[in-house]
């Protein structure tokens, strides 16, 4: 019965997706639709989508299930989130619209050369495709085990059934009709926590002030670690890794920017940005309070928890432990936020290959559309087998391996950018794409070696070694002053 409902509310879901897809794309099936939107979309649609598109099903199911073992300690984390938001609107947001950019890499291929571009543009390649999967991984799972499972019907079914529904609504209009899906995926995440939130403090029998009260009396509710050195969750190194984090996966990311780049103008980017940051922070302390609710309703219900985190909120709400209403709420939840963040994913992708690797721009319109629309449906494929590794890999915690995976694949792209915004030496071309490879090697085997020796443990800092190591390497094989572009 649970599948059912289940089922039917991706079907309604769905449709009225391709209804808006159906909109926006009416007479915009171009490149320039589809790359850049015609730059006319409005800031604060655009600003609106993106939190839905950034949150993901991960941070729907993950967020609440880690409280369990880190507290909302997250939190930190999302505090640096905001001011990595400012450094973009005013580091990067100039340069991208100063330069003109459709594909944020070509900056470097102007400032090091050809070989500097490729390899920043296959490292977001690698980036993207890893960690959007990663995140659509999660919610198949969910799917899976809590409706198709009953039907027999296998996970690879599962997981390329999902990522058709996605390729058939973006597949005309790119980021133009992306940008409106993610508005309205956004509003139904946003209203499913609100209502989840109300079920639940409805069931432990508290108001808005009980909520307060009950969440920060629990011992989970500690967000500040000052005193541990190391921890994973010291605030010093949550706290600038939040804001690292943020710089890479958003501003030096093809998906994030190409909806900024969309806008009409620079300020009105640099509005959409502001208006992101200031709303990230509180929706994340909604999901940690969330997991924290959810905590006490399992004592009060004695309620044997499962034991990874991100199965929590899947178990009460599938369960019927919070009725048919959470259920529905729950599956139009995740399946926004994973739509949100999977279709946009797949543009950005689909967009960096074409224009960085293909380079299409030298190609007829007519050729060009072409070989888009192939490359989004080959993006779309690996999309899928990419999903299947990690399912066969495993993960505790998805949200935690994105971030890791994030230290590593983002960590020479931020070195890079860093090297081409901060100095005006020049590089030796030829040697970047070894330097951008050595670097992620060095840290996993410092990871490793410093943890045996001294007992530290890296956490999300260690993108900010990655990113030293890439500069440092930079600037050895650099040589004399550039002139000013």
């Amino acid at each position: 019965m649970n599948g059912t409902f289940i089922l039917i509310t991706i079907a309604v879901y769905f449709g009225l997706l391709l209804l808006v897809a159906r909109i926006t794309a009416r007479h915009h099936t171009d490149n320039d639709a589809f790359f850049s939107g015609n730059h006319q979309s409005p800031w604060y649609i655009v600003s609106f989508g993106m939190i839905g598109a950034s949150l993901s099903g991960v941070t729907f199911v993950s967020v609440p299930g880690m409280v369990g073992s880190i507290d909302m300690t997250y939190m930190q984390t999302c505090f640096g989130f905001f001011f990595g938001y400012l450094i973009i609107a005013h580091v990067l947001l100039p340069l991208y619209y100063r330069l003109n950019l459709t594909s944020i890499y070509t900056y470097l291929g102007k400032r090091f050369g050809n070989h500097a571009y490729k390899t920043g543009a296959s490292f977001f390649l690698l980036s993207k495709m890893l960690g959007a999967a990663a995140r659509l991984y999660l919610v198949c799972v969910i799917l899976q085990h809590f409706v198709f499972d009953a039907y027999d019907i296998p996970f690879s079914a599962t997981v390329i059934g999902t990522v058709v529904l996605i390729w058939l609504y973006t597949r005309r209009s790119g980021i133009r009709t992306i940008v409106w899906t993610d508005s309205f995926q956004t509003l139904c995440l946003l209203l499913a926590l609100g209502l989840i939130l109300y079920q639940v403090a409805s069931l432990l029998d508290l108001d808005a002030a009980g909520v307060i009260k009950a969440v920060s009396e629990n011992e989970h509710s500690r967000i500040f670690v000052f005193d541990d050195w190391h921890s994973k969750q010291n605030f010093f190194k949550q706290f600038f890794s939040g804001i690292f984090i943020t710089i890479v996966m958003t501003g030096l990311d093809q998906d994030m920017m190409q909806k900024n780049l969309s806008c009409r103008n620079l300020k009105e980017a640099q509005k959409n940005m502001y208006c992101y940051g200031f709303s990230f922070v509180p929706v994340n302390l909604l999901f940690l309070t969330l997991g924290v609710l959810l905590l006490i309703a399992s004592s009060q219900l004695h309620l044997t928890l499962p034991a990874k985190g991100d199965d929590i909120l899947p178990f009460f709400a599938a369960g019927g432990y919070l009725g048919y209403p959470v259920l529905v709420l729950f599956a139009i939840g995740i399946i926004a936020a994973a739509f949100s963040s999977a279709d946009s994913a797949l543009a950005a992708l689909t967009t960096s290959f074409c224009i960085d690797i293909l380079g299409i721009e030298r190609y007829s319109e007519q050729k060009a559309q072409k070989v888009r629309k192939y490359a989004h449906l080959l993006v779309s494929a690996v999309f899928v087998g990419c999903i299947l590794v990690i399912e066969a890999i495993g993960s505790r915690n998805v949200i935690d391996t994105i971030y890791v995976l994030a230290s590593y694949t983002y960590g020479p792209l931020l070195g890079l950018f860093a090297f081409g915004l901060f100095t005006r030496r020049g590089v030796r071309d030829r040697f970047i794409p070894y330097i951008a490879i050595a670097s992620p090697v060095i840290c996993y085997l410092t990871d490793h070696m410093v943890a045996a020796a001294t007992g530290y443990q890296f956490g999300y800092e260690m993108l900010m070694l990655n990113g030293l190591l890439t500069f440092c390497g930079l600037a050895a094989l650099s040589r004399k002053r550039i002139p000013d572009k």
